[in-house]
Parts: structure tokens; sequence; C-alpha cells
């Protein structure tokens, strides 16, 4: 019930919540991130694969909160692995930069994909893997706090893959506009 309760106080805060903006590397967070729950999965065998990700302009801390809910929930939902592999990438498409978490898990079908992002939305039972229905609702506020979209794909035992952006920012204009000029010169 406290984990309850806290889940959402998160998601409560994080609507009233001010963005503080700062110019950040995934990478740095996504680490930090990983480190912290390796706590949890130190008996498990886990095979990281994590690639060079953009830098952002972003609130860190609720970022930090995303990458926490999903990382989590990969390491959960791949309990039944052994290996686990839990992928974190980037992809670059029509110049809008995707991040993506992946994992080798028991997935979900699509046919509840409308569900994910609800609050008390289990596509599992409770009895088969712990969890309060609460973080991805609050990983899609955060996510469209920070301008950006969120979605998955999955496939019942082959695992599942978020995907996430994030608004273009200022920073990111002024770099294509750097590079427009550059190449004229």
């Amino acid at each position: 019930m406290g984990m309850l309760i806290d889940d959402l106080l998160m998601l409560a805060r994080v609507g009233r919540r001010d963005l503080g903006l700062e110019l950040a590397g995934l990478n740095s967070i996504v680490d930090e991130v990983i480190k912290g729950l390796k706590a949890d999965a130190a008996d498990r065998q886990i095979e990281w694969k994590i690639a060079t990700l953009p830098y952002v302009e972003c609130d860190i801390a609720l970022i930090k909160v995303v990458f926490q809910n999903l990382l989590a929930n990969a390491i959960k939902f791949t309990r039944p692995r052994t290996p686990a592999v839990i992928e974190v990438g980037r992809e670059e498409k029509n110049g809008v930069s995707t991040v993506f978490v992946r994992d080798n898990g028991v997935g979900f079908s699509m046919k509840d994909a409308d569900k994910l992002f609800g609050v008390f939305q289990r596509l599992h039972r409770a009895e088969d893997f712990e969890g309060t229905g609460v973080g991805l609702a609050t990983v899609q506020r955060i996510i469209q706090k920070h301008g950006g979209d969120i979605w998955a794909h999955a496939e019942l035992d082959k695992g599942a893959t978020f995907y996430f952006t994030l608004a273009k920012s200022e920073c990111d204009e002024l770099k294509a506009k750097a590079a427009v000029l550059g190449d004229m010169a």
C-alpha cells in the first residue's frame, strides 16, 4: 500500500511540477539508473547493451524517473530469461531522435497496448509480476510534459520495446542551423 501511495504521489507531482530544463547526456542518466538497479538484480545474468545516446534539453530528475521505470520494468519482465538482454538505444527517423528500451522478456499482446499507459492498468497478473500499475502512466506524463511522445511494441514471450521522443530544443535547432551554414561556407 505504501508503494502505491508513493507512486500516486509521484504521478500527481509530475503534473504540477514546472520543468527545470538543462542540457544533459542521456548516457550519464542511464548509467546512474543502471548502477542503482544492479543491486536489485545482483543474482541475475543480465546483458546490458547501451548505445551512444543523444544530449537533450530536459528536466534531469524527471528523465531519470523515466529510465528508472522503463529499466526496472525490463528487469522485472525478463526474470524468466537467462540471460536477460536489456538494450537502450536510439534511432533517427526524419530528423527525429527516438530513444528506446528493449528487452527479451515476456512481452505482451499488442491488442492490449492501449491500456499500457493507464493508471492501474496491468497486462500481467499481480501474482506473476509485482507492481502498482502507476509507473508507465507516470512515464507517459513526464514524456508528454517534455513535448514528446511514447509508445511500445511487443510480442508475447518475445519481449517489449518502449520508444520515446522529446521535443526538439533550441539547442538542436541551433546545431542544425550551424551545420547548414557550415555546409554553405
